[in-house]
């Protein structure tokens, strides 16, 4: 909002779009504007004696409000700023030049593939640190076709980039409720409560193993852990970028995992040993000797051989969930 709709609304109005306006009230002890009274009305009837002991002028308390706005409003925008992702590669382990440039929007997904230490993970890192040529790999990442700002590379804020690893532990003794309100908060989250209650629904849907909100997180399984936070990344999270790292050993529903991030208009990088898991995405980048030695497109082939991959991997899923029930198998 404007300076001048900040200032000049009735509080009600502005309150409805940034309910975090009341933080900025109690972090200076202040009562709150009555309902129908403008900022700006309330500014001018403090008294001299409260702006004496904020160690404030009227103008610099008012500078200060609509600073405060500002940056809480930026905290939403990266995600609307960020229309491609590219990659300009560097160099592998041996010096050979990857002479690539690739551009990646949001909705797609791009899997990372090769054998274990050819350099997956420090491409993601790359990809993370928003490198300019000044990592190993001399690669540089670009945000909407140009270098991007520093403050984008830099800010604990802005954050570019969400990442899930292949280890997570929680060690907060919080309940999945909890937990996941207390970071909607942290980002003044509108109508909290509802996104709670929908990254729960969500991770329930990607875990198979169901848990409520008054589970304790740190009881949590690896499985459940991993679905509640790709749930939570995918709708709390403003970062428009993420990268996953083995999600194969989550034990959760990778497809509707997938879907979920795309839907939620993340550009979405991989990196994987499964061939289902890499055959679900729009590309995929071989990595070979620690660069990046092709990009391959899906063909319509590849896509209709992985709709007969998943009906193995379903019939094998249900295979291993009779062996831990304990169901007899016949066999031919």
């Amino acid at each position: 909002m404007t300076r001048d709709q900040l200032l000049n609304r009735p509080f009600a109005e502005v309150e409805s779009q940034a309910a975090y306006l009341r933080d900025f009230f109690d972090s200076f002890a202040l009562t709150l504007p009555a309902a129908e009274q403008s900022l700006a009305d309330y500014i001018a009837a403090l008294a001299s004696e409260q702006l004496e002991d904020l160690g404030l002028d009227r103008e610099a308390f008012c500078q200060a409000l609509v600073s405060y706005v500002e940056g809480m409003e930026g905290l939403s925008s990266t995600q609307e700023l960020v229309k491609s992702l590219t990659i300009k590669g560097g160099f592998n382990k041996q010096g050979d030049a990857e002479n690539f440039e690739l551009e990646l929007k949001p909705g797609q997904v791009v899997c990372i593939v090769g054998p274990t230490g050819s350099g997956k993970s420090r491409l993601l890192a790359d990809i993370e640190w928003v490198a300019q040529g000044d990592t190993p790999t001399g690669r540089q990442i670009l945000i909407n076709g140009a270098v991007p700002d520093p403050t984008w590379r830099f800010s604990t804020e802005h954050k570019l980039v969400a990442q899930l690893s292949q280890n997570m532990n929680f060690v907060m003794d919080l309940s999945v409720e909890e937990f996941i309100r207390i970071h909607a908060e942290s980002r003044f989250v509108p109508d909290s409560a509802t996104k709670v209650k929908k990254i729960i629904a969500q991770a329930n849907e990607l875990a198979g193993e169901p848990f409520d909100g008054d589970t304790p997180i740190t009881s949590l399984s690896g499985g459940q852990s991993r679905a509640l936070m790709i749930a939570d990344t995918a709708i709390l999270s403003q970062s428009p970028i993420v990268l996953i790292d083995e999600i194969e050993n989550a034990g959760i529903d990778r497809k509707k995992a997938l879907a979920l991030l795309v839907r939620e208009e993340k550009i979405v990088l991989m990196a994987t040993h499964d061939p289902i898991l890499a055959l679900m995405g729009q590309r995929r980048l071989v990595i070979r000797h620690g660069g990046v030695a092709r990009i391959i497109d899906t063909s319509d082939a590849e896509r209709a051989n992985l709709k007969q991959l998943e009906q193995l991997d379903q019939q094998l899923m249900a295979l291993r969930h009779r062996i831990r029930q304990g169901d007899t198998l016949d066999v031919l």
